[in-house]
């Protein structure tokens, strides 16, 4: 019965709701100063296609490094939409600027960005380790509430 309740709440608020899409960039290089990603790294950027695809999405945001706009560069080919650079450094800016947006967006950063900006926006959330990659954290974005899952993407 509470799923139920959940999905109906939910579909209530589908027209005002929206989801944002943030991730760590994926499995980079170590002998680097501005890492590529590894083919690890690249075949999880292939499988963010996948995942998100059909999620019309409106914006794809990533920072100006190398790793991020690589785990960016897959979903901005297959949407045809360009990568727009945000700055790290201005997180809260960012935040402010995504939630008077109001448009589904995917956001890649880093292990120490990627958590504070979901908290700044509302969600849920806990440290990622710099050994850690592929999780994706979907933010869905009610009117009154914001409701945090996360998915695997690709394999470790």
């Amino acid at each position: 019965m509470r799923i139920i309740l959940i999905l109906a709440t939910l579909l209530s608020f589908h027209a005002s709701s929206y989801e944002l899409y943030l991730v760590r960039h994926f499995e980079k290089r170590t002998d680097e100063a501005n890492p590529r990603l590894t083919e690890q790294g690249q075949a999880r950027a292939q499988a963010l296609v996948a995942l998100l695809s059909d999620k019309d999405i409106k914006h794809i945001y990533s920072t100006d490094y190398r790793r991020t706009q690589q785990t960016a560069t897959p979903i901005s080919n297959a949407l045809g939409l360009p990568i727009l650079a945000y700055p790290p450094r201005d997180l809260s800016g960012f935040a402010s600027s995504l939630l008077a947006n109001k448009q589904n967006s995917v956001i890649v950063g880093h292990s120490n960005t990627t958590p504070q900006l979901i908290k700044l926006l509302g969600g849920k959330t806990t440290p990622i380790a710099e050994s850690e990659y592929g999780e994706l954290f979907v933010l869905i974005m009610l009117p009154e509430s914001v409701i945090t899952q996360s998915v695997q993407v690709g394999r470790p």
